[in-house]
Order: C-alpha cells, then sequence, then structure tokens
C-alpha cells in the first residue's frame, strides 16, 4: 500500500511536481504585463480623455478610478476561480474578453460608453493575478520568489511601457488607436497562451462558487500575514496613483508644455523597479524579505522630496519616479512572497484577497490626487503622497513583529 500521502486540498489538487521553465516565465512575465498596461493605458491621456468626452479635469481621476473599481471586482469575482477551474481555460477567456471591452473603449461615443468599458477592462485585467498565482504554483518552494520577481518584472516593465506607448500613439494616431492596438496584442498573446499553458484542471467536489468567494474572506481572519501585507499593499499603491495620475496635468501645462510622448517617456524613468522586483524575489527566497520591506518603504517616503522639486528641476522629478518604482516594487514582491508561504492550495484567493487592497488603494489615489492637485497645485499633492507613504512605513515597524522575520543576515 502507497504511503504517498494524498494530494486533494480543500480547493484544489496540486499533484504535479512543481516545475516552471524559464521559458514558460518569460511568456507569463509577457502577458501579465500586456494585460496589466491596458488599466494605465488612460494615465497619460487624461487631460485628451478630458477634452473629448466633457470631462472637468477636477474630476477627470474618474476614468482610472472605475477602472480600479473594476479591476477590484475582478479580483474579487474572478482570481478565485483559478483555485477551482483549469487555469489555462480561464486564462485564456479573460484574454478574449479582453479584446471585446478594448474595442468597446476604443470605439466609445460618449462618457456613457467609455465608463463601463473602462470598468470591463479592469475586471478582465485581473487575468494577471491569475497568471502570477499559476506561476507561484508551478515554481519549487525554493525558486518561489524567484520565479514570482520574474513575473512581475513583466508587469512593471508592462505599466512603464503603457504610458510611454500610450503618449506615442496618442500624438500619432489619436487616443483611440492605442486600444485598437491593445486588442490586436491582446488576441495574438490569447492564442499563444492556449497553445502552450499546460492543462491542469483542478477538480474540487462539492465546493460551490459562493464558498469559494467566502473562503476570501476567511483568509483574512485566519492568517495574519495577509492582513497586514494587504494594508501595506494598499497604502503603497495608493502613494504612488498619487504620483502618476495627475503627473501629465503639470508636465503638458507651461513652462514644460510636454507632449503625451515626452510624459509617457516619464514612466521609462521607473525601469529600475523591475531591477527591485527581481532583487526583491532573490532577498525573499534568501529570508531577507523584512529587510527588503523597510528599504522599499523608506525609498518610497524619500522620493516625495525629490518629485516636490518639479516646478524647479524636471531631472529631480526624473530621479524621484525611478526611487518610487524601485521601492513600490520591492515592497510588493516581499509582500507577495510571505503571503504565498502560507497557505499553498490557495494562492489564486491570497492573490485576490492581497490584490483587492491593491485596488483600493490605487483607486483612492487617483481619485483623491486630482481633487488635492485642483485645490492646492503639486506642492499639496507631494505632501498628500509623503504622508501616505510615512503612513506605510510606521504601519510596518508597528506590526513587524506579527509577521514571519528574517532568517538571514
Amino acid at each position: 500500500m502507497s504511503t504517498t500521502p494524498p494530494c486533494q486540498a480543500t480547493f484544489a489538487r496540486p499533484c504535479a511536481t512543481p516545475s516552471i521553465s524559464g521559458a514558460l516565465a518569460l511568456l507569463f512575465a509577457i502577458a501579465c504585463g500586456l494585460a496589466v498596461a491596458n488599466v494605465y493605458y488612460a494615465q497619460p491621456l487624461l487631460d485628451t480623455l478630458a477634452h473629448t468626452f466633457g470631462i472637468r479635469p477636477a474630476t477627470v481621476g474618474v476614468v482610472i478610478t472605475i477602472t480600479q473599481i473594476g479591476y477590484g471586482l475582478g479580483l474579487l469575482l474572478v482570481v478565485p476561480l483559478g483555485d477551482l477551474v483549469d487555469r489555462r481555460r480561464l486564462i485564456v477567456g479573460q484574454s478574449v474578453l479582453s479584446v471585446a471591452a478594448l474595442l468597446a473603449v476604443a470605439l466609445a461615443p460618449s462618457a456613457s460608453v467609455l465608463l463601463p468599458a473602462m470598468a470591463a477592462v479592469g475586471v478582465l485585467a485581473v487575468v494577471t493575478q491569475v497568471l502570477v498565482a499559476y506561476a507561484a504554483s508551478m515554481a519549487a518552494p525554493g525558486e518561489r520568489g524567484r520565479v514570482v520577481g520574474t513575473v512581475t518584472s513583466g508587469i512593471i516593465i508592462g505599466i512603464l511601457l503603457a504610458r510611454a506607448v500610450s503618449g506615442t500613439l496618442s500624438d500619432l494616431f489619436g487616443w483611440r488607436s492605442v486600444y485598437l492596438a491593445s486588442a490586436a496584442a491582446t488576441l495574438v498573446v490569447a492564442g499563444l497562451l492556449w497553445m502552450v499553458l499546460p492543462a491542469r484542471t483542478r477538480p474540487a467536489p462539492g465546493i460551490s462558487y459562493p464558498r469559494l468567494i467566502r473562503s476570501v474572506f476567511a483568509l483574512f481572519a485566519q492568517e495574519p500575514v495577509l492582513r497586514i501585507r494587504a494594508v501595506l499593499a494598499m497604502l503603497i499603491f495608493m502613494s504612488v496613483t498619487m504620483l502618476l495620475t495627475p503627473m501629465v496635468l503639470p508636465l503638458t501645462a507651461p513652462p514644460f508644455s510636454l507632449s503625451h510622448t515626452q510624459v509617457g517617456m516619464f514612466g521609462l524613468a521607473g525601469a529600475a523597479g523591475a531591477l527591485g522586483a527581481a532583487r526583491a524575489g532573490r532577498q525573499s527566497d534568501r529570508g531577507r524579505a523584512q529587510r527588503t520591506t523597510c528599504i522599499g518603504l523608506s525609498a518610497m517616503l524619500l522620493s516625495w522630496g525629490l518629485i516636490a522639486m518639479l516646478p524647479w528641476s524636471i531631472w529631480a522629478m526624473v530621479i524621484g519616479v525611478i526611487v518610487i518604482d524601485f521601492g513600490l516594487q520591492s515592497v510588493h514582491v516581499a509582500n507577495q512572497s510571505l503571503i504565498y508561504r502560507v497557505r499553498p492550495e490557495a494562492q489564486s484567493r491570497l492573490t485576490a484577497g492581497y490584490m483587492i487592497f491593491y485596488s483600493i488603494g490605487s483607486a483612492t489615489g487617483s481619485m483623491a490626487s486630482t481633487m488635492v492637485y485642483a485645490h492646492a497645485g503639486w506642492n499639496g499633492v507631494c505632501l498628500a503622497g509623503a504622508l501616505v507613504s510615512g503612513a506605510a512605513l510606521l504601519f510596518w515597524a508597528l506590526t513587524r513583529h506579527l509577521t514571519p522575520r528574517d532568517t538571514a543576515a
């Protein structure tokens, strides 16, 4: 009689030996980057969207906010399905539906069509998180941080390229071309994913969809690491979104008067964030997630001093963007590395719970930052962003004893 323990888990049945090739991890990174870019294309286009659809500048942040609300709903209602159904079908299905949502945005005749379509883009963009959880589940425990770091690097590059590509295409062919091009690229990637992703049906007899969704909330009650790291995610993404959302407004106005292409290139300054993600993954595998978190949060706080110098030095702003992106991604990967350790059979639901707080932070930061900018200018935005970053660092310092400590010097 075999002594091998059964692989049946509460919601999943991961029977295969964890393994993921470098080529497959790279494809995951590319797919994640393309999907998450859909959420960020609108950031350098806010002034154009406000003019096209008659949205007041003080409230145009609603375009980003409603996309983030959709993303949050997708995290809660779609991502947990990765612990219940064949992830290959789930991923490809989301990608195909994303094509339809992107076409709806590109062809929107009015704000009443644009905003629901943007919400749908947000809902479907959570395929990124299904892919991250899938990659984490396929990786061996000793290399999970590295794999998550690799895939997350693709997400960062996607976010950065989204701003650059969006600005350039908008200047050359109009803002609608951004979403038409993304729809075409998404369709191609969906075909590649269908061909190369392993089909892994994960049967869960007797588990209903409502019970699956309820279990996301149960994980918050059961896992202090998830609670703490989710709050950190909310604060760090709120801080960064408070920079990225209104940034186009002072940069396109005198004395800078930058084009959308030039504003989009600003995002490329944050390419160091990809390095931060890769480094954070390796450090987390070595038991240094807490140290990485401290460094990342401190960098984010200090970056606001440089960002606040925009009226006098655009190069100080560039350095500030580099520093804040590096800090953000370092903390983000350390967070994910820690939460994926606690319940391997529930990685999709852990991802959903964690990223819901990311979405709350991003949506709040988007709306609050444009309102602050309208009433207090760039200095007001920088002060608000620094306060949020400081709150994140203080929260980590007060709660670090409740989460795993570093195990390596």
